[in-house]
Formats: structure tokens, C-alpha cells, sequence
């Protein structure tokens, strides 16, 4: 009988990013927010501590759980994988998924956490309490973009077809400045704080050609609406928006969407991730309406020192006051003001 060689988990360390990243690359279950980058946006834009466990096994990386605790007087204290990325757990073999688990439990006992949260694709632990607001929306691109057209449904695709009638034009931004004026007026206007200018920045460097801002402006060049993607092996990932008051009149937003799928179509990319949305939601809505079924997300909870899952997001009743008066300050003041609230929700 060939006996398997022990497990051994450790911390990642710098010089270990390369061989963390490429395992990522290879690992079926993992996703684009597991890649090592996001350690170092979580520390240095948000200052969370992280900790990047990986197990190894006859020298070799077989499974990685990357790890960042939030701490807040108003949203608690958590450890969660991860904070800003909508997917997240533990990947790889399962008995070294299972060393990383026990290694977070034993670490969150030791920072003493109110709960331990894991945002994973497919459920994994039963008997843990779940959050049930959020999904995901994932659809295979076809090999060819007027195949890609036909696929969506009609209202829909009338309303791509009403863009590109008007003259529309995507083009791709070399920074977010554009993406950013679009996006943090798109938030306050919805009530919730921007994220700061320096991250989506911090992600072009980081990521660089795996990170890309595709805006759409009108036939004369005013900016419309912009969208910051993921690429990560064959998908493509919208994951940032906004857009500006006049873009519904021209159906901006939809022609945005379909400029980036027949772009990742023209690419060979197979798949397009539309990302979370809250169910009941207008994004929600949006997203079912192009013809994208939605996929339950299972995001896992070990609680200790609480009773239920927390509800830290816009659709809790308690947070109605501060959308209302939110909506209200000047935009210069809600920059400044957003990323102090913001880097504690995740």
C-alpha cells in the first residue's frame, strides 16, 4: 500500500505568489478572486489584516484559502473569504480543503470573531447557517457573435439594437478616471458609498491586461456608461459599473453589455460571468431579462458570538435612514466620506 505523503499548511509568503497564482490558474473549483493580488489590494487600499493559508503535499500546492478579517464598531468583526470579491472558500484536494478549514476555525477562535464566512460557488457545509440574498449569473459566450445576438431574448435584444441604432461606440480606457465619475455618481445616486478612486486604479496595476475598463460614450464623445471586467481563464467578468442619468435614454448600459460579450466572443472567451445581484432586485431583473438563469449562492456561516447571519447590505430595513440621507450629499462630499464606510463591508 503507497502511503501519502502528510499535509502541511502554511502561510503564503511573497516569494510564494508566483506558484500560488498558477495553482489558482489550474484548480477547477478556484476562481479569479482567489488569485494572490487581492492580498495585497485587501492590506494596503483597505488595511484588513489577511492571512493566505495553502496546504502542501510532497512540496506541491494542493489547496489554497485565502482569509482577511474585517473589524467595525457599526458591521462587526468577521473573518470571511473573501471581503470585495463575490466568490471565495477554500479549493483543491478535499483532504487538504479540510486541513484549511480547521486552520481557519482555529484562527478565528484565536481572533475572536463573531462569525467565519466562506462565499463559495456549491454549498459545502450542510448544517451551517446560510445567507440566501445573493446569486450568481454565468452563461456560456457561442463561438460567434451573431449566434450571441439571437440568444437573447427579444425585448432584450431590442434594446441592444436601440444603442447601436444610436450610434453608440465602446472603447477601451488605459485608466478608470472616465469609469470612476460614471460609477461614483451611479452609487450615490442609488444611496451607497463609492468605493475609493485609488482601488480601481490599484486593480489595472495589479491585474493589468486580466483588468480591463470599457466605456461607451455617445457619437460625440460624452461618456455614457463604463464597466471595469475580470478576464480569468476562458470567462470574462463585468464586475464594476455606472452609468450616467442620459444612458437609459439611449439604452447605454445594454449596449455596454453586449459591446463586452461580442468582445470576449471576438477573444474565444466561453463564458460570461454577469456577477452577484441581490434576488428581487432591479439587477436581478436585468440580468434574467438577457436570458441568464440565476445560480443560488452559498455563502456559509460559522457563527460564534451571534444569533443569525449578519444583514450588512442596502436591502436591510435598519440602513433606510442613511440611503435616504446619503442620497443627498454633494458628490465631493460622498468621495471622501464613501471609502471610510465602505472598507468595512465588503
Amino acid at each position: 500500500m503507497v502511503m501519502m505523503a502528510p499535509i502541511e499548511v502554511h502561510t503564503l509568503t511573497p516569494q510564494q505568489a508566483p506558484e500560488w497564482d498558477a495553482f489558482v490558474q489550474v484548480c477547477p473549483e478556484a476562481s479569479f478572486f482567489h488569485l494572490s493580488a487581492w492580498q495585497r489590494i485587501i492590506e494596503t487600499v483597505f488595511r484588513h489584516r489577511t492571512w493566505y493559508f495553502l496546504a502542501r503535499r510532497g512540496g506541491e500546492i494542493v489547496a489554497v484559502l485565502p482569509l482577511a478579517e474585517v473589524r467595525s464598531r457599526l458591521f462587526g468583526h468577521a473573518l470571511t473569504s473573501l471581503p470585495f470579491c463575490v466568490y471565495g472558500g477554500a479549493v483543491g484536494e478535499v483532504a487538504a480543503v479540510a486541513e484549511l478549514e480547521a486552520a481557519a476555525e482555529r484562527l478565528a477562535l484565536q481572533l475572536g470573531v463573531q462569525h467565519l464566512e466562506y462565499r463559495n460557488l456549491q454549498p459545502r457545509h450542510a448544517d451551517w447557517p446560510r445567507q440566501e440574498l445573493y446569486v450568481t449569473f454565468r452563461k456560456p459566450i457561442l463561438p460567434e457573435v451573431e449566434a450571441n445576438m439571437l440568444a437573447i431574448p427579444r425585448k432584450q435584444r431590442a434594446m441592444v439594437r436601440k444603442g447601436i441604432k444610436a450610434g453608440l461606440r465602446a472603447e477601451i480606457d488605459a485608466d478608470a478616471s472616465r469609469f470612476f465619475a460614471l460609477y461614483a455618481d451611479n452609487v450615490l445616486r442609488h444611496g451607497t458609498p463609492a468605493l475609493p478612486r485609488g482601488f480601481f486604479a490599484r486593480l489595472l496595476s495589479e491585474f493589468g491586461p486580466a483588468c480591463e475598463v470599457l466605456t461607451v460614450t455617445s457619437p460625440e464623445g460624452r461618456p455614457l456608461s463604463s464597466v471595469l471586467s475580470f478576464y480569468f481563464r476562458n470567462e470574462v467578468l463585468p464586475y464594476y459599473a455606472g452609468d450616467d442619468v442620459a444612458a437609459r435614454d439611449v439604452a447605454a448600459n445594454d449596449f455596454k453589455y453586449w459591446a463586452l460579450m461580442s468582445r470576449a466572443c471576438e477573444q474565444g472567451l466561453t463564458l460570461f460571468d454577469y456577477g452577484r445581484s441581490k434576488v428581487g432586485t432591479g439587477p436581478y431583473a436585468f440580468k434574467k431579462n438577457w436570458g441568464f438563469e440565476p445560480q443560488p449562492l452559498s455563502y456559509e456561516y460559522r457563527l460564534y458570538k451571534r444569533d443569525s447571519v449578519p444583514q450588512n447590505n442596502p436591502m436591510n430595513p435598519k440602513y433606510r435612514a442613511f440611503i435616504a440621507l446619503w442620497r443627498r450629499l454633494p458628490l465631493g462630499v460622498a468621495n471622501a466620506l464613501g471609502p471610510h464606510i465602505v472598507r468595512n463591508l465588503g
